[in-house]
C-alpha cells in the first residue's frame, strides 16, 4: 500500500507552511502591484505595475539557481578562515533543484534548538522567496516615476544576489549577527530596514520625479490602492505567521500580534492626524497601517499582547512624525522618496527592530519536550538584560550601512552599461513612451466589419410615441 507521505513530513505543516507563503505571495503579486498601480498618476500606473511584475518573476529565477543557497547554507571558508565575521557571509549548501523532494533543512536560528523541518526543501525555498521577493519591490516605492525599466532589471538581479542573501544569512541563515544574538522574527532588518535604506539612496542617486510629478501628486485610483492595502494587510498573516515553521501556538501568537499592532498603529495614526489638526485622508491610513504591519515584523513570535500593543503605539508615532515633520529637514526633504518608503519601512523596521529587544519575552516560543524558548537570549531589557537590545542596534547599524553602501555601488555599477534615469521625453509621456499602452486608454479604435469598412454611425434613440 503506497504512503503519501515520508515518515518526516506533517502534513499540517506542509500544509500552512505553503499557504503561509501564498499569502506572502498575494502580498506582491497582486497586493503591491495593484497599490502601485493606484497610488500613482494615469500616465505612471503601468510602468510601476511592471516594475512589480518583473521583479518577482527575476528574483524567483534567481532564488531557485543560486539565492537561497547563498542565503541559508552552510558559511564558507574564505581566504582559509574558519571562524569571525568573513567566514560567515555567505553559505552554499546542495543544490535544491536537484533535492526539492527531500527534508527541509536549512540553518535559521528560531529553530535551531528546536525540532526538524516537518516539510520538504522546496516548501523551504518557496517560503523565503516570496520574501525575497517583497524586498526590492518594496524598494521600487521609493523610485517609481522616474528608474528606467531597462536598468531595473539587471539593478533587481544584483541587488537580490548580492545585498538581499547577505542580510539574510547573516541575520536568519546562522551567520555572524544570528550567533552574536541579533534576531529578526520575520524581516523588519533583512527586509524593511534594507528596502527603506536602499530605496532611499536608489531616490538620491537617480533624481527627483518631474517638478509637475511632484507638485500634482494625486493617485489615480483610491479603489485599487485600497485593495492593495487590504491584500497587505491580510497577507501579513502569512508573513509573520509563517516563520515559526510549525502550525503551532507561536503561529498562532504571531498572528494576533501582528493584527493587534496593526490596529493600534491604525487608531494611533488617526488619532495624531486630528490632534495636529490634520484631516485622516486613505493615503495616511495606508501608510499607518503598513506601519503598524512592519513595526511588529521583527517582533511578533518574540513579544506578549502587551508588548504588541506598546510597538503599535510607539512604532505609528514615530513615523507619524518622522514622515510629517523630520522630511522637512536634510538629507530627507532633498531626496525625492516617492512613497516615503524610508519613513514607511526604513524607520518601522528600525523602531520595532529595537523594541525587540525591550518587550521581547522569554516566554513566547513554546516547543514542547525541547524548552520554553528556542534561546535563552530572547529576552528583552524589561524582562532581565540589555544584552538583546545591544546586538539589536549593532546589527541595525549593519543592515544601514551595508545597505545603503551597497545600493549605492550596485546602481553606479548598472549606470556604467544602462542609464538609471529615464529620458526627460519619455518621462514626460510615462507608459505610452515606456511600453505602449495606458492605464485607461484615451483613444478607442474606431470599430470596423470584416473587410475593412467602417462601421455605420449608431442611430440615436427616438424618443417614445
Amino acid at each position: 500500500m503506497w504512503n503519501a507521505y515520508p515518515q518526516w513530513l506533517n502534513p499540517g505543516d506542509n500544509a500552512w507552511q505553503l499557504t503561509a507563503a501564498t499569502l506572502v505571495g498575494l502580498m506582491s503579486v497582486p497586493g503591491l502591484v495593484v497599490l502601485y498601480g493606484g497610488v500613482m498618476q494615469k500616465r505612471w500606473s503601468v510602468n510601476a505595475m511592471m516594475m512589480a511584475f518583473i521583479a518577482f518573476a527575476l528574483v524567483l529565477v534567481c532564488w531557485v539557481l543560486f539565492g537561497f543557497n547563498m542565503a541559508f547554507g552552510k558559511p564558507i571558508h574564505i581566504l582559509g578562515a574558519h571562524h569571525g565575521f568573513f567566514a560567515n557571509l555567505i553559505g552554499i549548501p546542495k543544490d535544491i533543484l536537484g533535492h526539492v523532494g527531500e527534508q527541509g533543512q536549512a540553518s535559521i536560528p528560531l529553530v535551531t534548538t528546536g525540532p526538524s523541518f516537518h516539510f520538504p526543501t522546496s516548501t523551504l525555498a518557496y517560503f523565503q522567496f516570496v520574501f525575497a521577493a517583497i524586498t526590492p519591490i518594496l524598494m521600487l516605492g521609493s523610485v517609481l516615476g522616474r528608474f528606467n525599466f531597462k536598468a531595473w532589471i539587471p539593478f533587481v538581479v544584483l541587488w537580490s544576489s548580492l545585498i538581499y542573501t547577505v542580510n539574510a544569512f547573516l541575520i536568519w541563515g546562522g551567520g555572524w549577527w544570528a550567533q552574536k544574538g541579533a534576531v529578526d522574527y520575520s524581516g523588519g532588518y533583512v527586509i524593511h530596514l534594507s528596502a527603506g535604506i536602499s530605496g532611499f539612496v536608489a531616490a538620491a542617486v537617480i533624481g527627483p520625479r518631474l517638478r509637475r510629478d511632484r507638485e500634482v501628486d494625486a493617485p489615480n485610483n483610491l479603489l485599487m490602492v485600497a485593495t492593495g492595502a487590504g491584500l497587505l494587510w491580510l497577507g501579513w498573516n502569512g508573513f509573520n505567521g509563517g516563520d515559526p515553521y510549525f502550525a503551532g501556538a507561536s503561529a498562532s501568537a504571531a498572528v494576533l500580534n501582528t493584527n493587534l499592532c496593526t490596529a493600534i498603529a491604525f487608531l494611533v495614526w488617526v488619532g495624531w492626524d486630528y490632534l495636529t489638526g490634520r484631516k485622516p485622508t486613505l493615503i495616511g491610513s495606508v501608510n499607518a497601517m503598513i506601519t503598524g504591519l512592519v513595526a511588529i515584523t521583527p517582533a511578533a513570535g518574540y513579544v506578549n499582547g502587551w508588548g504588541a500593543i506598546a510597538i503599535g503605539f510607539i512604532g505609528s508615532s514615530v513615523v507619524y512624525f518622522a514622515l510629517n515633520y523630520l522630511s522637512r529637514l536634510r538629507p530627507f526633504r532633498n531626496v525625492d522618496d516617492t512613497l516615503g518608503v524610508v519613513y514607511t519601512h526604513g524607520f518601522a523596521g528600525l523602531t520595532g527592530g529595537l523594541l525587540v529587544g525591550i518587550f521581547a519575552d522569554p516566554n513566547m516560543i513554546v516547543y514542547p519536550g525541547v524548552g520554553k524558548t528556542a534561546s535563552v537570549s530572547i529576552a528583552g531589557l524589561i524582562h532581565g538584560h540589555g544584552v538583546l537590545l545591544k546586538w539589536q542596534a549593532i546589527a541595525a547599524l549593519w543592515v544601514i550601512l551595508f545597505s545603503g553602501i551597497g545600493t549605492f555601488l550596485l546602481l553606479k555599477l548598472v549606470g556604467v552599461f544602462v542609464p538609471l534615469r529615464m529620458r526627460e521625453r519619455d518621462m514626460e509621456q510615462g507608459d505610452l513612451a515606456v511600453h505602449g499602452h495606458e492605464v485607461y486608454p484615451s483613444d478607442v479604435p474606431s470599430l470596423s466589419f470584416p473587410g475593412g469598412s467602417p462601421a455605420p454611425a449608431a442611430r440615436p434613440a427616438e424618443a417614445p410615441g
